[in-house]
């Protein structure tokens, strides 16, 4: 058996910066045994499995450990791989099986994704080890449905930070998103997840369904810029609509590949 797969930088405009992830076109579902073989094998942050329904196409994410509910810059790798490999110039609907659909729409040059809003949740669990996330340097605790937020006092604060990563990673599936105002844009982020077999993620996208009602809110703006300040960097744009946000962002293909199976 041959799959089609591609491999795509995505949040960036530029090879070898932003957040690398796979996609790989399916005709019908593979054992989960061999996605996550495929994942694995990648090493990538994710990799999107992709394959046809009635009104587009069924989408699942895998890290090189787990399955994933949601996965932002691999929905926008699958997107501009479908752009630009396989001609679809119009709006793509992408089927979850946790959070509904996603509809990623090109334009000018780049892509804009429709993806739920994730308020925060100020109600933290008293346990030492989420409350040891907190530290001097801290402003605000929250949390949404997989992961930890840490507001920080700046963004030279966030830039220096060193993760306990194993600390980290004791949250198991939980991953921990820092975040502070931006010196250029409205909002910085970075974001580890060790327990998901991802030390430090290159871009998030679905950190921002939560870090832009956030800063929204703390800005008093509903459009905001955003910036991913891991050592590849990444760029994003936030729009907070009702119960819905966008997030805009380019992404530019690296690799086209066949993986052979057994």
């Amino acid at each position: 058996m041959k799959l089609e797969m591609i491999q795509l930088d995505a949040f960036t405009d530029t090879v070898f910066s932003g957040n690398s992830a796979a996609v790989v076109f399916l005709a019908a579902w593979l054992p989960d045994q061999v996605l996550q073989g495929i994942a694995l094998e990648n090493n990538l942050a994710e990799t999107a499995f992709l394959k046809p329904s009635h009104d587009g196409w069924d989408i699942r994410w895998f890290t090189p450990t787990d399955e994933v509910p949601f996965c932002g810059h691999a929905t926008l790798a699958s997107a501009c791989a479908l752009h630009l490999r396989k001609g679809i110039e119009r709006t793509m609907r992408f089927s979850t099986r946790e959070v509904g659909d996603l509809l990623v729409t090109p334009q000018g040059g780049g892509y804009r994704m429709d993806i739920p809003r994730f308020d925060a949740d100020f109600a933290i669990p008293d346990d030492a080890l989420v409350n040891g996330l907190r530290d001097h340097r801290w402003v605000q605790l929250f949390r949404n449905r997989e992961n930890y937020f840490v507001e920080l006092t700046s963004e030279a604060v966030l830039r220096a930070y060193q993760p306990d990563l194993p600390r980290i990673a004791e949250l198991g599936s939980f991953g921990l998103c820092i975040t502070a105002r931006g010196n250029e844009c409205d909002l910085v982020s970075r974001y580890f997840a060790p327990g998901a077999g991802i030390p430090e993620d290159p871009v998030t996208g679905s950190t921002h369904a939560t870090l832009a009602p956030y800063w929204a809110e703390k800005l008093g703006k509903t459009i905001l810029s955003a910036r991913q300040l891991s050592p590849r960097g990444g760029v994003l744009g936030c729009e907070v609509a009702g119960d819905r946000m966008f997030l805009t962002g380019q992404a530019v293909i690296y690799m086209d590949a066949t993986i052979h199976l057994a």
